[in-house]
C-alpha cells in the first residue's frame, strides 16, 4: 500500500501532527508513506520513524503538478487546511482523499467535495471563536487526528514525535543545567511588548535564582543582539541547528516563549512551558495551539504599550514561570537519596 500525507506549511503545525502521522502508521504498519512537506518545515520530520520519504515542494512549483507525481497512490490525506495541501492531494487521483476545512467556509466544503472523497468538518474558525465565547475549541492535535480517523487509523498515537538523539544533546551539554529558557521572537518587540520591556523580564527573571538562556531564529536577530549587548542572560543562542535547538529546551526548567513555533517544540520535549498569546484572536489561538500535555501558563498579551500594561504583563510571566519550573538536578538528585 502507498500513502501520501502532505503538510507543508509552519514548523510548528507539523509537529502538531506528528501525532496523526504516527497513528496512520500505526493502521498500516506495512505501507510506503511519503509525507509532502516545504525545504522549511522539513526539518521536523527529517527523522521520523513514521515516515519512509520527504517530498519537498519545490519553490514556485504548481501544487497540483506536484501532487501529479504520485499518481497511483492508494490514500492521501491533507494534514492542513488549506488550499495547497488540498490541491496535492486532489492531484494524487488516490482512491481515498481525505483533508478538512472550517465549518463556516462554505465554499471551501463545496469544491472540496469535488477534490477530496472524505472532508473533515472543524469548528476552529477565528471568527466564530472569537464571536461565541462559550464555544470550546479543539486542539490542532485534535482536530489532525481526526483525519487520521477518518482515514482508517483506529488507534490513535497521542504523543508528540520530535527525536533528539544524544549528540544533539552533547552538543548544548556546556549550558548551565536547569535554566529558564526564553525563545526571542519578532513579536517580543511589537503589539503588547517593546524590546526594552524584553530586556527587563530577563531581569526579573532573575529573581527566580536560575540560570537564563535565550535563543533566537532569524526573525529576532536583532532582539537577539540587544539581549547579548544588554548582559542579561547567561547565554544567547541564536539560528541554532533544528533538533540542538529542541535539546537546549530539553534540558530548560521551563520554556517561556510567545505563541510561535517554540511552543511545541517545548511540549514535544516534555517541558512546563509559559505562552504569551497576541491580544487580538486569544480565544482562539490559546486553545488551537496551546502547550500540548505539558504544565503549561496561558497568558495574554496587553492590548498597548503603556508602562503599567507592560509592568503588569512581566509580572504575570514571572509569577508563571515560578509556579511551573521543574526542580533542579540538584533537588532532584536529594529527593532520590
Amino acid at each position: 500500500m502507498r500513502i501520501l500525507l502532505s503538510r507543508t506549511d509552519r514548523v510548528g503545525d507539523l509537529i502538531l501532527s506528528t501525532p496523526a502521522i504516527a497513528s496512520v502508521r500505526r493502521a498500516f504498519p506495512d505501507a510506503h508513506v511519503t509525507l509532502a512537506c516545504s525545504r522549511y518545515n522539513s526539518v521536523v520530520v527529517e527523522r521520523s520513524p513514521d515516515v519512509d520519504v520527504l517530498a519537498m515542494l519545490p519553490e514556485g512549483m504548481q501544487p497540483a503538478a506536484f501532487g501529479a507525481q504520485f499518481g497511483g497512490v492508494d490514500l492521501a490525506v491533507a494534514l492542513a487546511p488549506r488550499d495547497v495541501d488540498h490541491r496535492i492531494v486532489a492531484a494524487s487521483r488516490a482512491r481515498k482523499r481525505v483533508g478538512y476545512t472550517y465549518e463556516t467556509r462554505y465554499l471551501a466544503r463545496l469544491i472540496l467535495r469535488t477534490m477530496l472523497t472524505d472532508v473533515v468538518l472543524s469548528a476552529a474558525d477565528p471568527t466564530v471563536a472569537e464571536r461565541r465565547p462559550g464555544r470550546a475549541v479543539a486542539h490542532e492535535v485534535d482536530q489532525v487526528l481526526a483525519v487520521a480517523s477518518a482515514a482508517g487509523a483506529r488507534e490513535l498515537v497521542r504523543e508528540l514525535v520530535l527525536p533528539v538523539t544524544a549528540e544533539d544533546r552533547a552538543a548544548v551539554a556546556h549550558l548551565p543545567p536547569d535554566p529558564i529558557v526564553v525563545q526571542l521572537g519578532i513579536r517580543w518587540s511589537e503589539r503588547g511588548s517593546t524590546s526594552a520591556s524584553c530586556v527587563q523580564l530577563f531581569r526579573d527573571l532573575r529573581a527566580l535564582g536560575r540560570p537564563l538562556i535565550a535563543t533566537y531564529g532569524a526573525d529576532a536577530r536583532e532582539l537577539g543582539r540587544v539581549i547579548e549587548q544588554a548582559g542579561v542572560a547567561d547565554a544567547v543562542l541564536g539560528e541554532l541547528p533544528f533538533h540542538v535547538w529542541a535539546a537546549v529546551f530539553e534540558r530548560a526548567a521551563c520554556v517561556v516563549t510567545i505563541d510561535t513555533g517554540a511552543t511545541h517544540v517545548a511540549s514535544a520535549v516534555r517541558v512546563p512551558t509559559v505562552v504569551l498569546f497576541e491580544y487580538k484572536w486569544f480565544r482562539l489561538a490559546s486553545q488551537e495551539w496551546s502547550p500540548y500535555r505539558v504544565p503549561n501558563a496561558i497568558l495574554r498579551k496587553p492590548p498597548d504599550e503603556s508602562e503599567s500594561s507592560l509592568r503588569s504583563s512581566r509580572a504575570e510571566i514571572v509569577a508563571a514561570a515560578a509556579s511551573l519550573v521543574r526542580p533542579s538536578a540538584d533537588t532532584r538528585a536529594q529527593d532520590t537519596r
